[in-house]
């Protein structure tokens, strides 16, 4: 087993804060109709809505060619290897892990052999483009954008005649996978804005086979239920843990399927455990703001100190939610309160300026764009919220499911993040505003940038020891962002890089693949801390569970039951609110 480890970070290792003068700049040119082509949630992709976006992809297309030196070179490049596939000399061949050209038709047609070579060389001409671009990283991001979403719509594995297998298919079974695909088809216009189904989740039941780790509700109010697990061990550590999950999703990625669950495993290295489910919003929230999960946070943190008789807790949280937590545990310290003795964060991005796909939404358009239908909405719709995430990665996310559901006629697959991520959330409009502002203003990085309960918001008053994971894979919340908050907060920090995506960090169940990184006391330099990095087999969770422990007081018998004469249980877990669909 890992040994807990403390890092010791030094004054002169700490960056400042970011004072305001030194804001990230995004004042080049927005293009208004390439931002209505980036976000779903300003609205859909038919009719009007489709037509702006193709305006958008092709305005962006063109500044991604005024600022590409060189241009010429591309295209001649691009012109004499389409004359080498046309007279078979050419050595394009699909990148490694690209399923789409699998059937071995692709190599061996002459025709479907130059009809791929053909399209993966204008594909990759078109991204050489954008690559060598000298725009500014947020445009860059945003035509990188443009350009994923425009040449994997354009694939010829997208259509029946350009994909070899789909013909097969529907010759195998007398044109019965095409009648599924068009029921399909119907069904998700119908039932799935148009967008293919990404997973079966017929097999999945919230409270059986997801969200099944034994608890109760012990605590309830208008914005969060809190769940308290059951022992599994004869004895737990005094101080309990509070996982906070992002306001963005329901709680349960965190509790999937037996052994492939955080919280589980939790509570099985002795820890005595908590994790807030956070009520879906409906436009009557609309108001809820950050000062309103802020207080159900201390509200959930009250209830536990009173059901565990401890005045301290550990807590982690998670992506969204880690945001709001960093701005309580800055409350907190400013009052003088110092319930929290120790706080992790998992793929929690306190500094947006890091070139990543997720800046190319930084831009003044667009966020305003996607206020004014949070106002007149009440609440960010999860579709619309989902839907913007999809197309960050089309292939993976989109075309794969068109093809498979569509062409195949197969139903797609039964897994569970997928079944979770399906049941999704709304999100309210004033938080909405509120995280757009911090998106857009980086206001975590400098004193004040934002106002919590009362209070500026100061990391670098957070003096108590933080654990901070971010995910190498990571495309949403990208783990150089992550890593900034060991500079941030005030306290002792120690950093974790798990090789996984957004999801895959967090959900990290031990397996024979499983492995991790760690390294010396985080400094300014996150390539350098990587350079010095130690891998690990095993998962994280492990890791952290002794770094929790380490700080989580005396071990007692554990408790006979849930909840406490103040807070008796209410109902078994997961509870009601996990039920709320958007």
């Amino acid at each position: 087993m890992t040994q807990p480890t403390t890092s010791k970070k030094t004054t002169a290792s700490r960056q400042k804060a970011t004072p305001k003068a030194d804001l990230p700049r995004t004042n080049e040119p927005d293009v208004s109709a390439a931002d209505v082509l980036m976000v779903d949630p300003v609205g859909g992709w038919t009719g009007a809505d489709l037509r702006d976006r193709l305006l958008g992809a092709g305005q962006l297309a063109v500044k991604a060619v005024r600022h590409t030196p060189r241009l010429v070179d591309a295209g001649s490049g691009l012109a004499a290897e389409l004359a080498r596939v046309a007279v078979g000399k050419s050595n394009v061949e699909p990148a490694r892990g690209d399923r789409r050209f699998a059937d071995p038709t692709w190599n061996g047609h002459p025709v479907y052999r130059r009809v791929m070579q053909g399209y993966l060389a204008f594909s990759g001409t078109v991204g050489e483009v954008v690559e060598r671009s000298d725009m500014q990283w947020r445009t860059r991001e945003r035509a990188r954008f443009a350009a994923g979403v425009f040449t994997s719509a354009v694939a010829p594995t997208n259509t029946l005649a350009g994909n070899p297998a789909a013909i097969k298919r529907a010759f195998e079974t007398g044109g019965g996978s095409l009648r599924r695909g068009a029921r399909n088809w119907l069904g998700d216009l119908r039932h799935n804005g148009g967008m293919p189904k990404q997973v079966d989740d017929s097999g999945f039941v919230v409270g059986e086979n997801l969200a099944a780790t034994p608890g109760a509700v012990v605590f309830r109010n208008d914005v969060l239920e809190l769940i308290q697990y059951s022992p599994k061990t004869a004895s737990v550590r005094s101080l309990p843990v509070l996982v906070i999950p992002p306001q963005i999703n329901k709680y349960y990625f965190l509790d999937l399927a037996p052994g492939r669950s955080l919280v589980e495993h939790s509570v099985s290295r002795g820890l005595t455990t908590f994790i807030i489910s956070w009520r879906n919003p409906t436009a009557a929230n609309s108001h809820w703001d950050m000062d309103t999960y802020g207080k159900a946070i201390l509200s959930a943190m009250d209830a536990m100190r009173d059901i565990t008789g401890s005045e301290e807790l550990v807590t982690l949280a998670l992506c969204a939610g880690g945001i709001t937590t960093a701005s309580v545990l800055s409350y907190l310290a400013q009052i003088g309160d110092n319930r929290v003795k120790a706080c992790s964060f998992a793929v929690t991005l306190m500094d947006w300026n890091i070139p990543a796909a997720i800046g190319a939404f930084n831009s003044s358009t667009l966020l305003a764009a996607a206020r004014r239908k949070g106002r007149r909405n009440g609440v960010l719709d999860a579709r619309s919220l989902g839907t913007v995430f999809t197309w960050m990665r089309p292939n993976d996310l989109v075309w794969n499911y068109w093809v498979n559901n569509y062409l195949m006629g197969e139903k797609p697959p039964a897994f569970d993040i997928l079944a979770w991520n399906a049941d999704a959330t709304n999100l309210p409009g004033a938080l909405h505003r509120q995280f757009l502002r911090i998106f857009r203003r980086n206001a975590l990085t400098y004193d004040d940038g934002m106002t919590v309960l009362g209070h500026g918001v100061r990391l670098g008053d957070v003096k108590c020891d933080s654990y901070v994971v971010g995910g190498y894979s990571d495309h949403l919340t990208p783990w150089q962002g992550c890593y900034r908050a060991t500079q941030l907060l005030g306290g002792h920090s120690e950093f974790v890089l798990s090789p996984t995506g957004h999801i895959q960090t967090p959900v990290s169940p031990p397996g024979p693949k499983a492995h991790y990184f760690t390294g010396p006391t985080p400094g300014a330099d996150p390539e350098e801390w990587r350079a010095a990095g130690t891998r690990h087999d095993g998962t994280w969770w492990d890791h952290w569970a002794d770094w929790v422990t380490a700080r989580a007081g005396d071990e007692r018998p554990a408790p006979a039951g849930l909840g406490s004469a103040s807070h008796p249980a209410l109902c078994p877990a997961p509870g009601t609110y996990v039920h709320e669909p958007a």
